[in-house]
């Protein structure tokens, strides 16, 4: 079925609807219904139908349709489509569901309405215009609440071109693009090619005739043909305008042959100057094709739907090359209400493309095939090619999307994105309660010299740099690293319970299997096992080991919980790394005062800061020495370097 006869027959089909069931809707949109009661607590409990209910769906019957679930309002709660009613609805009512928003929906249902239609897309088509007439509480929801970039040409004696969200001018319109960068682009490599007008004048026959404009700086700098002032034909104009619709049209790669050939052809007749100005038109327009043009091989046009998700929101991009070049792409966020799949959403998508565009697929390029069969329609997972070069093109796009609503998102709301990230990690790491507080511990040492220990603590996922800690480890000898970290832990979290501190939701050690076990005996020890929860990441693979799994967890690394730990991770390192680099180096200094018998780490220190090096303590004179620290103090330093020398 055509695309304009798909959408027809969607209106026709609401028409008819809304004409059949008029007596039973009133003047605010709802039905009106006889409530039932006939669904005891039992039912509700187990999700079963009541007798009025059970009357309905068992006669339903086994075709392509669309149903309809109503609340004891009267209002339609949610619109579905099915490629089997009867055995669509049923599962509703058989079982308990694993979403609680399901279970919340089937509750609330106490009476349905449905129409049976010839094939599953025409139930898919049928359903997106219900969602819109009806506005369903549970129905999967389609944010679109931006207007998109157009290019138009308009129709004018001189058309002008120009970037608009609204089409309220008579011309050509082509786009949308998936934002305005992208259209400014364009128009950028329009405005470098060709000389067309930019001013609002109204430019007819006779009021250039009575040469009522002025010539403005574009025409000067060459921007401009000049057309207010009827220096360029309509006719001379118009084919610029014709390699303007070439560009819009994804047409590029033949318009740089076209150029190259135009740019050899003058400067064999020896015009060089007008070769010249061909060629930096071709230069530009080949420039252009670099960036932007994907090389097809195969076919010059192509449809292609990508798609991401994260958490209750999915996102779906569309583009349609033409010859390698974007000339349709637009972005779509659909926010999730129960448990729809990708292939559910990516249906949703085509429908609403195919729609809104008047387009009629024949081969689309997915990720995943939809839930529904187009007629007429192929789609095409691609794993290697041409085709796969532009789905990863698309899920560049998508990502990107997704990303600029998310971060916009957490600008105007941070309390929301802190949120949405504590709910992601809670899930991730399997914990009970959000980690607003995470702790993670880290151990640096060179063959065992000056062992330490840093934690750094992260509070609503960002670094708390005022609570961070250095432990210099005082009971390990040598390079051990697994009672280095019992130790600390045993030390940090004891003070933190005898001083009635709140404890951490979170504890990441940097380690594999053997650092996490440390920390588990060490909290079996304190008694906060169950209390605080403990993870351990090796470095290598972005590994994470809970206690007691034998197989550490890969977490997404596209996924911001996996990030927050890295960057803890992270922070712990060079925390650590800072510290103990400092302490080496004061030992180095130092360690030759060290080593004399009765000066301690003051003394050596006080001798350091007076003299500046251990050379010119060797060098200072007895009364020198003795100003600095002291009669005993002096003379036994004094008598330690002069007895070396004898």
């Amino acid at each position: 079925m055509a695309t304009e006869k798909k959408i027809d027959y969607v209106k026709s089909e609401i028409d008819r609807i809304l004409a059949d069931t008029g007596r039973n809707i009133d003047e605010t949109g709802k039905f009106e219904i006889e409530i039932k009661p006939d669904r005891t607590a039992d039912d509700l409990r187990n999700n079963r139908p009541g007798e009025h209910l059970r009357e309905k769906i068992l006669n339903l019957p086994e075709a392509p349709g669309v149903y309809m679930y109503i609340d004891k309002h009267g209002r339609v709660i949610y619109v579905g489509k099915a490629k089997r009613l009867k055995r669509r609805v049923s599962s509703y009512f058989n079982r308990k569901h694993d979403s609680i928003k399901t279970n919340l929906l089937v509750r609330n249902i106490v009476d349905m309405r449905f129409i049976v239609v010839g094939s599953e897309e025409d139930a898919l088509h049928l359903e997106n215009a219900m969602i819109k007439a009806y506005q369903p509480h549970y129905n999967v929801l389609l944010k679109d609440d931006k207007s998109y970039p157009w290019i138009v040409v308009t129709k004018e004696l001189y058309p002008r071109v120009f970037m608009t969200r609204e089409k309220g001018l008579e011309g050509k319109y082509y786009g949308p693009y998936s934002n305005q960068q992208s259209a400014k682009v364009v128009l950028q490599l329009i405005r470098d090619v060709f000389p067309l007008r930019s001013c609002r004048h109204l430019l007819e026959e006779k009021n250039i005739a009575r040469g009522k404009f002025r010539l403005c700086l574009d025409y000067h700098i060459k921007k401009c043909s000049g057309c207010c002032r009827g220096l360029i034909s309509p006719d001379e104009y118009g084919m610029f305008v014709q390699q303007v619709r070439q560009i819009l049209n994804g047409e590029t790669l033949i318009l740089e042959k076209y150029l190259k050939e135009e740019m050899t052809r003058l400067s064999e007749e020896w015009k060089f100057e007008e070769a010249q100005a061909v060629k930096e038109k071709y230069e530009a327009v080949k420039r252009y094709n670099a960036k932007s043009v994907i090389a097809l091989t195969e076919e010059s046009d192509a449809d292609m739907f990508a798609y991401d998700e994260n958490g209750d929101s999915a996102y779906v991009n569309f583009m349609h090359l033409h010859n390698g070049a974007v000339v349709q792409s637009l972005n779509m966020e659909f926010r999730r209400k129960l448990a729809e799949t990708p292939a559910e959403i990516l249906s949703m998508a085509i429908s609403e493309i195919g729609r809104r565009f008047e387009r009629e697929f024949k081969t689309v390029i997915v990720p995943f095939n939809p839930d529904v069969e187009f007629e007429g329609v192929e789609f095409v997972v691609p794993k290697r090619g041409d085709k796969k070069k532009i789905l990863d093109v698309g899920l560049k796009n998508v990502r990107q999307y997704m990303n600029d609503k998310e971060k916009m998102a957490e600008k105007l709301d941070p309390e929301k994105g802190v949120e949405k990230l504590m709910e992601q990690m809670k899930s991730d790491f399997r914990l009970s309660v959000q980690p607003r507080h995470i702790e993670c511990f880290d151990n640096s040492n060179i063959q065992g010299t000056n062992p330490v220990s840093s934690c750094v603590v992260f509070r609503n996922g960002k670094p708390s740099k005022r609570d961070y800690r250095h432990f210099i480890i005082k009971t390990v000898e040598g390079p051990d690293d697994f009672a280095s970290m019992k130790e600390v832990l045993h030390r940090r979290y004891s003070r933190m319970i005898a001083e009635g501190e709140p404890l951490p939701q979170l504890v990441v050690v940097d380690g594999g299997k053997g650092q996490l076990s440390a920390a588990v005996e060490a909290f079996d020890e304190m008694g906060i096992r169950g209390e605080v929860a403990v993870v351990g990441i090796a470095k290598r693979l972005e590994e994470i080991y809970f206690p007691g799994d034998q197989f550490p967890l890969y977490i997404d690394k596209k996924s911001r919980s996996l990030q927050v730990i890295q960057a803890l991770r992270d922070e712990a390192h060079r925390f650590g790394i800072t510290h103990h680099r400092l302490r080496r180096s004061k030992g180095q200094v130092v360690s030759e005062l060290d080593s004399i018998k009765g000066v301690g780490e003051v003394t050596a220190k006080t001798l350091m800061k007076t003299f500046k090096s251990v050379k010119r303590i060797r060098e200072a004179s007895l009364d020198d020495i003795v100003a600095a620290i002291g009669k005993s103090k002096g003379e036994i330093v004094y008598s330690h370097f002069h007895s070396e020398k004898s």
